[in-house]
């Protein structure tokens, strides 16, 4: 039986090399796998952080672009009918300017009507952020808010001076509705 045992013993002592010597291979094997796993699950999770700020940024800016937007809707949307209501304002200027004193006494209810209407035409203007550009003659022309209608030289002016204005300009809020039309003065002819 001794030789049955040495035999026993050495195959069993076989036995518990292989398996350590397996055992450490796995392990290596499973450590290097491990970090492969790892960095490709860090790397995910770094690109799906990116894009989740970047999703964050693209949503906030929307926000303050829809606000602004929004924003500029109510202060300029009603430009279209406030440039269709400026001929009215126009008209009825004209007509309390051609009225001469005989008309006034005759109709003077219906001039009142007409002042009154206009008055509360420029309050309606003036709730609205409809401004008036009003140049006056000898004011320097500014192509921003003018728009000259003729140029003609005129002697003991500049130049570029208003020498006639035909009707206002308006601005809504800050924008240019309609530039008021003026006549400008050219080089005097020698």
């Amino acid at each position: 039986m001794g030789e049955r045992e040495d035999e026993f013993f050495e195959d069993q002592h076989a036995d518990d090399h292989e398996p350590a010597e397996v055992t450490l291979a796995t392990e290596e094997e499973t450590s290097s796998g491990a970090d492969e796993i790892i960095a490709a699950l860090e790397a995910e999770r770094d690109e799906l952080r990116d894009r989740m700020l970047r999703a964050m940024a693209e949503a906030e800016n929307m926000r303050k672009r829809a606000d602004r937007d929004r924003r500029e809707a109510e202060q300029y949307g009603g430009s279209k009918l406030s440039r269709d209501l400026l001929p009215v304002y126009d008209n009825m200027r004209r007509a309390l300017e051609h009225a001469d004193d005989a008309t006034r006494e005759a109709a003077s209810g219906l001039v009142e009507g007409v002042e009154l209407t206009m008055r509360e035409l420029i309050s309606i203007f003036g709730k609205h952020g409809i401004v008036p550009v009003v140049p006056e003659v000898g004011d320097r022309f500014n192509a921003q808010e003018h728009e000259a209608m003729f140029e003609a030289p005129v002697p003991g002016t500049k130049a570029g001076e208003i020498i006639q204005v035909m009707s206002e300009g308006f601005l809504l809020h800050d924008r240019l509705l309609r530039p008021a039309q003026v006549g400008v003065s050219s080089t005097p002819a020698s």
